[in-house]
Order: C-alpha cells, then sequence, then structure tokens
C-alpha cells in the first residue's frame, strides 16, 4: 500500500480517514489551518466547511493548498459549499485543484463546476463520489463529467508531471481506482 510522507487531514470522520493506514516512520501529520513549510513543501490550510451552514451539521473542513516543483496543488477536503471570496483570495492562483464531485455530504457536480470556475485551475480532479462496491448515496462522477466542456483524460491511478508539461487549456484528469 502507499505510504505517506506528509499526510493531509481536511477533517476527522471516522468513515474515511484512516492515517495508520498511509503512515509510516518519520510522516508528517497536518490537521492544522495557517501557512506552514514541511519537509520542503510549502502548506496552507484554509478553514472552510463540511456543509453549506457553516459547519452546524457536519463541523469544519481544511481546504489544503500546497506547491511542490513549482506546482500549485488545492485539495478541498470534504467541502460542503461554494467557497466565499474570503476563502477564494486564500485560495489563490492554483495548477491542480482536487475537488469533490458526489455531493449529499459535499458539494455535488454543479456546485463542483461553479467552485473550479471561480478557482480556475489547469487540472481539475474529480474526487469524493461512489465507485463499484460502495454504498453511501452520493453519485458517481459521471453527472460531472457530463457537464464538462474540458478535455477528460483517465489517467491511470498516478501520474509523474513537470511544472513545463501544465496544459495551457483547462483539462479534467480522473483516476483509475
Amino acid at each position: 500500500s502507499v505510504k505517506g510522507d506528509i499526510i493531509l487531514v481536511s477533517h476527522d470522520h471516522y468513515d474515511h480517514n484512516s492515517v495508520k493506514t498511509v503512515e509510516k516512520e518519520g510522516s508528517v501529520v497536518v490537521r492544522d489551518t495557517g501557512k506552514m513549510e514541511v519537509k520542503g513543501v510549502e502548506i496552507e490550510g484554509i478553514e472552510s466547511f463540511h456543509d453549506e451552514v457553516k459547519g452546524a451539521k457536519r463541523g469544519k473542513n481544511t481546504i489544503f493548498k500546497f506547491k511542490m516543483d513549482e506546482i500549485v496543488f488545492c485539495h478541498l477536503g470534504d467541502l460542503g459549499h461554494v467557497p466565499d471570496e474570503d476563502t477564494l483570495s486564500k485560495i489563490g492562483d492554483v495548477d491542480v485543484l482536487f475537488v469533490p464531485v458526489g455531493g449529499t455530504f459535499t458539494i455535488d457536480a454543479e456546485s463542483a463546476w461553479k467552485t473550479t470556475s471561480l478557482i480556475e485551475p489547469k487540472i481539475v480532479v474529480p474526487m469524493h463520489y461512489k465507485i463499484h462496491g460502495l454504498s453511501l448515496p452520493i453519485s458517481g462522477v459521471e453527472p460531472f463529467l457530463e457537464k464538462s466542456r474540458y478535455k477528460v483524460i483517465h489517467v491511470g491511478n498516478e501520474i509523474d508531471i513537470e511544472r513545463e508539461e501544465i496544459p495551457k487549456e483547462r483539462e479534467v484528469w480522473v483516476f483509475t481506482l
């Protein structure tokens, strides 16, 4: 199984947070908001919510923005609302955006596209959607992909990317699970 040097935890819900599965000796677990540097990686945790009522239903969520090899990534975690202007200003410029699309417990396909249009990344990676064997009442990736005006690429289960390989036009990258 994959082990992480740095493990980002957007929230501590029991149903899909298993730090012990990916932790190894020397791993650093990050749960905090604010700016920090961990193992040479610039990371910023940005407070947001797991629902559309400022956390009243499902609590807080941390958005993580991080920079590696001159590429800026943003992982929205279990975001439950379209980000407001303050949050968007903290997110800033992003090359690769990981966005939840399954709805019910996070934003749905429509809100994911609205969020994507506000952040304007070059690469969009859908996440937190229903896959085979999952019984949660969330949507699959299809509703999100059906709304895409951009090139959709199925990239396998891992990528290696350099700054100069970032596409000029927005693309949607779907990982194989």
